[in-house]
């Protein structure tokens, strides 16, 4: 296998997975939307909080979806490892809350989930777009 292909094929792995990621907050956020006042019940979070979370899920990965090729990999990846910390921190937190007796530990990891997706689109949307691959070889020409 030559060096481009192994490139080729790592972009396309990771590309892959960006796709996955947008496409998981979608069906997680449907999910959340139909199933509010269920969900809510079982993690002890009120139904309105679950439908908002769910609808800024919604958003979140479609606008995910919608810049897979205009944003570079990279800022995808590192935007989606902070969000994931996030997540998980929150997730253990909450866990922790609910083993320690407390009833708020479903509230702040549904809430984190209604927060966090709005900061990863804004700073998606706000990250530098992919440049056309003409212009790159332009530049490069040019040195």
């Amino acid at each position: 296998m030559t060096q481009a292909q192994i490139v080729t094929s790592s972009a396309k792995r990771r590309l892959t997975g960006i796709v996955a990621d947008g496409a998981f907050k979608v069906v997680l956020g449907a999910a959340y939307v139909i199933a509010s006042a269920q969900l809510g019940g079982l993690l002890g979070v009120s139904a309105w909080l679950m439908a908002v979370s769910g609808v800024v899920l919604l958003i979140g990965g479609g606008i995910e979806l919608r810049y897979v090729r205009s944003r570079p990999i990279r800022t995808h990846l590192r935007l989606m490892i902070a969000y994931d910390s996030g997540w998980v921190l929150t997730a253990l937190a909450g866990a922790l809350m609910a083993w320690l007796g407390g009833s708020a530990g479903g509230e702040v990891w549904i809430g984190y989930q209604a927060a966090a997706p709005l900061a990863f689109a804004a700073l998606l949307m706000a990250a530098a777009p992919v440049r056309p691959v003409a212009d790159r070889l332009t530049e490069n020409s040019a040195h």
